[in-house]
């Protein structure tokens, strides 16, 4: 016995895959006779006509880890690339010296400035910046003398201007 049109009608009837219908077994000639949609719906209710429960795979849980701007690590350019891992490598260790409380606040914000202005070549080279403030300091001392002198001097032709001036 084909009921292959019937299974198909069913299908299309109660809005589910021909797959999941199921003829019971014991009453066939009743599923032959039905011709309309309204025999499938009665066959349903009478239990004649049942359907499989879904199967298929099932959901997947939400995705639990972050998917930031800053967990994103695509390819770029060489040269922007070496200035990220430079920033980070920095970055990450002045932070692990402000932790231990090894640099203060101010300080951590000026070097922060710092590296983002691509001042420093490498960690070694930050490194040997926090060893020696001192002599950065120094070396803008000594600029600042230097200022002064030159002023002494441009100061001292005017008046020399001025009086070779007055004289004549």
């Amino acid at each position: 016995m084909n009921l292959q049109n019937k299974k198909e009608l069913a299908a299309r009837t109660l809005g589910v895959g021909k797959r999941r219908i199921i003829f019971n077994s014991e009453s066939l000639a009743e599923i032959k006779e039905a011709i309309t949609k309204q025999d499938i719906h009665t066959l349903v209710e009478e239990g004649i006509i049942s359907l499989k429960p879904v199967s298929g795979r099932r959901k997947q849980e939400k995705r639990k880890t972050k998917k930031g701007p800053g967990k994103i690590k695509k390819k770029i350019k060489r040269r922007k690339q070496t200035y990220v891992k430079i920033t980070r490598k920095l970055r990450r260790y002045i932070k692990e010296l402000k932790s231990a409380g090894k640099i203060e606040n101010d300080v951590y914000r000026d070097i922060r400035k710092k590296i983002r202005m691509s001042m420093f070549r490498s960690k070694a080279h930050l490194k040997e910046h926090l060893e020696n403030p001192i002599q950065s300091k120094s070396e803008k001392i000594k600029r600042d003398e230097e200022i002064p002198v030159k002023e002494e001097k441009s100061s001292e032709k005017k008046t020399r201007k001025k009086s070779g001036a007055k004289a004549e």
